[in-house]
C-alpha cells in the first residue's frame, strides 16, 4: 500500500515523501524592490523536509501585486534574492516550486507603483476590503483587460517562469484558485466578456490553458503546474455549477503533460468533482482537502485511498517546520497561532522547536 511517506517522482524529480507544503501568503518581502529576506530563506529552509514546497504567491508583474509586501519575480534583484532561498532549500534536500500569482482585481492602487490600477477580465469590483499600509480600503473596480493586455499578462507569466528557473526553482505553479486573475477568468460572475476570452465555458478556460501552455513552452511542462479551487467563494467568486468548466479545463490541460494539478477542495461536496478531475488528469494530483480547521494527520489516508498523489498542508506547517517527521511520529503538534499568518510578525518558524532527535522516526531508523 502506498503511503504519504513513500517517495514519488514528480516531473522526473524524486520527492522524499508525498507531503506538500501549501502556498501561504506571508507579506514579508521587506527587502529592496519587494525581495525576500534572510528570514524568508530560513523559513523555507526549515521546511525542506516536505516532499514539495510551494511558495507564497509571487507576482509575475508589478500590476499583479495584491497585498502589501508580497514578493515579485520580474526583476534581476528579485531573481538574485530568491536564489538565496532555493539554494538553502536544495542544500537541505528539498524541492521547491514558485507559485506565480497575479491578483487581478484583488488589490488596491495604493499598493501598486507608477499609477497602476488593478485589472481583471471585466470591470466588476469585488465586495469587501483589502488591507493596505494605511489600513483597510474598499476594493476598486478593475480596469478591463484588452485583448492585447490579456496576451501580455500571459507573456508575463511565461517571463516570470523563466526568471523562476534562473532563480533556481524546480518549477512553477500557476495560481488559478482563490479568486485571483486566472480564477477571475474562469468564474461567471467575474468574467462577463463575450469575446474569445469569455461567454462560454470553453472561452472562460482559455486564459488558464494559454497561460499554462505558454509557461510549459518556456520552461518545460515537467516544471509547470496549475492550482485550481472549483466552487471556492473566496474573494467574492460565485461558481454555482463548477463541474462543466473545470472538467473542460482538466481535459484541455491534460495533453500539455503538466507536472501536477493542485486542487483546493472548497468543501466536502466537491469530493466527487475531485475524483472526476483525477480521472481526467493523468498526471500527479496534489490535494488541499476540505477540513474543519487546519489540515491534519487524518488527511494522510487520502494517499493510501488513491484520492491524491500528494496531500498539501498549510497552517500546520507554520507551527511545525518539521511537519513530515511529526506526522510520521504521530505528533506532538504545535498549535498554529493566527497571529503568524500576516504582516511583519515573524513567529511561526524560529520560536517553534523542532522535534527532538529521539522522537524522530527517521533518526531512529538510522
Amino acid at each position: 500500500m502506498t503511503t504519504a511517506f513513500d517517495p514519488v517522482l514528480l516531473g522526473g524529480r524524486r520527492l522524499a515523501n508525498r507531503i506538500a507544503m501549501a502556498p501561504m501568503t506571508r507579506s514579508r518581502a521587506h527587502g529592496p524592490g519587494l525581495t525576500p529576506t534572510a528570514a524568508t530563506t530560513e523559513y523555507y529552509r526549515q521546511r525542506a523536509g516536505a516532499g514539495l514546497i510551494v511558495t507564497e504567491g509571487i507576482q509575475p508583474s508589478p500590476v499583479g501585486q495584491g497585498y502589501p509586501d508580497t514578493p515579485g519575480l520580474h526583476t534581476a534583484e528579485q531573481v538574485a534574492a530568491w536564489r538565496e532561498v532555493t539554494d538553502a532549500v536544495h542544500e537541505a534536500g528539498g524541492t521547491i516550486f514558485a507559485q506565480l500569482m497575479h491578483a487581478g482585481r484583488i488589490g488596491h492602487p495604493s499598493l501598486l507603483p507608477d499609477g497602476l490600477t488593478p485589472v481583471g477580465p471585466s470591470p466588476v469590483a469585488a465586495r469587501g476590503q483589502i488591507y493596505t499600509h494605511t489600513g483597510p480600503r474598499d476594493f476598486v473596480t478593475p480596469a478591463e483587460l484588452t485583448g492585447d493586455q490579456v496576451r501580455a499578462a500571459i507573456a508575463d507569466f511565461a517571463a516570470a517562469a523563466r526568471k523562476a528557473v534562473e532563480a533556481g526553482f524546480d518549477g512553477v505553479e500557476l495560481h488559478g484558485a482563490n479568486g485571483y486573475l486566472i480564477h477571475q477568468f474562469l468564474a461567471p460572475n467575474t468574467n462577463l466578456r463575450t469575446d474569445a476570452w469569455g461567454g462560454s465555458d470553453e472561452a472562460r478556460i482559455r486564459f488558464a490553458v494559454e497561460a499554462a501552455r505558454a509557461v510549459a513552452e518556456e520552461i518545460g511542462a515537467d516544471r509547470t503546474a496549475l492550482r485550481i479551487s472549483p466552487g471556492n467563494p473566496f474573494n467574492d467568486i460565485d461558481e454555482p455549477d463548477p463541474e462543466p468548466v473545470y472538467t473542460a479545463l482538466a481535459e484541455a490541460v491534460e495533453p500539455l503533460g503538466l507536472a501536477y494539478l493542485h486542487v483546493v477542495e472548497a468543501g466536502p461536496a466537491q469530493r466527487e468533482l475531485v475524483l472526476t478531475l483525477r480521472k481526467l488528469f493523468s498526471g500527479t494530483l496534489v490535494l488541499n482537502p476540505a477540513t474543519e480547521g487546519p489540515t491534519g494527520p487524518e488527511s494522510l489516508t487520502l494517499v493510501e485511498d488513491g484520492v491524491a498523489d500528494l496531500v498539501a498542508f498549510g497552517a500546520l506547517f507554520l507551527a511545525n517546520p518539521d511537519l513530515p517527521r511529526r506526522l510520521r511520529a504521530g505528533g506532538p503538534f504545535n498549535t498554529p497561532d493566527p497571529a503568524t499568518f500576516f504582516g511583519g510578525d515573524h513567529r511561526g518558524y524560529t520560536d517553534y522547536p523542532a522535534l527532538p532527535a529521539e522522537e524522530d522516526p527517521a533518526a531512529q531508523d538510522g
